[in-house]
């Protein structure tokens, strides 16, 4: 993997590279944020390890100014000394991808980089979706409503795959976080905060809802106005 660590502990930075490096992985390293945010722009990695705490710019200001209209969409797994709902939830909203809290066992970093990877690399399908008048190509990752492009993170973009190929029935939380994180299931209410992102996307600027709760149950995408003429 190619990887650019934002960090500016030094001593935590060298025990990542010291872990990673003879492995294999190529790595960048910036010890502050606006020194990250250059790199992350000009130059291409697989995945970006991102302090929450850094001089310059935090990590959430970081990670908003990667995702700010789609440009950068490299899956983000954000560090942070705090094991607050709160902050995770924060880290979430701005478009990290995953999370460890410090102090942290470096085995496990490479492990769900590794997995932030897998996910994020494009499968051809051939295959666009369509519900309604929304669409989704997973080979070019554009999302587009009523000729309007959505711009989606990476686990949003995972989300609507997943509930618009099983459209018209409903997805139990349980196989949305088993197809986006796998054995490494996060908190409870994280789910629900990228749902409530991705709702907010493809749902809030149109007349017509798409995506549903279906209490007790999971999720279900589809038209309700075709369902209710069927």
């Amino acid at each position: 993997m190619n990887i650019l660590i934002i960090e500016d502990n030094r001593d935590i930075a060298e025990n990542i590279a010291d872990y990673l490096e003879p492995l294999g992985h190529t790595l960048d390293f910036a010890a502050d944020g606006l020194g990250g945010l250059h790199l992350a722009i000009t130059k291409t990695y697989d995945v970006i390890v991102l302090d929450l705490m850094l001089p310059g710019m935090d990590g959430i200001t970081l990670c908003r100014k990667l995702r700010q209209g789609g440009k950068i969409n490299t899956p983000v797994l954000m560090l942070t000394a705090r094991d607050q709902l709160e902050d995770k939830l924060e880290g979430f909203s701005a478009g990290a991808d995953d999370y460890l809290v410090k102090p942290f066992s470096v085995k496990e970093l490479e492990v769900r980089l590794q997995a932030l990877v897998k996910r994020t690399t494009i499968q051809p399908t051939g295959r666009i979706y369509k519900v309604a008048s929304l669409s989704y190509n997973p080979e070019t990752l554009k999302a587009e409503r009523e000729d309007q492009q959505l711009e989606l993170n990476p686990i949003q973009r995972r989300l609507l795959e997943i509930l618009m190929q099983h459209s018209n029935r409903v997805v139990s939380r349980e196989e949305l976080e088993r197809h986006i994180w796998g054995d490494m299931l996060p908190d409870n209410d994280v789910l629900r905060t990228h749902i409530y992102g991705l709702r907010n996307i493809i749902d809030k600027p149109f007349s017509r809802k798409l995506l549903h709760t279906v209490h007790g149950a999971g999720y279900r995408l589809f038209d309700e106005g075709e369902d209710d003429d069927q």
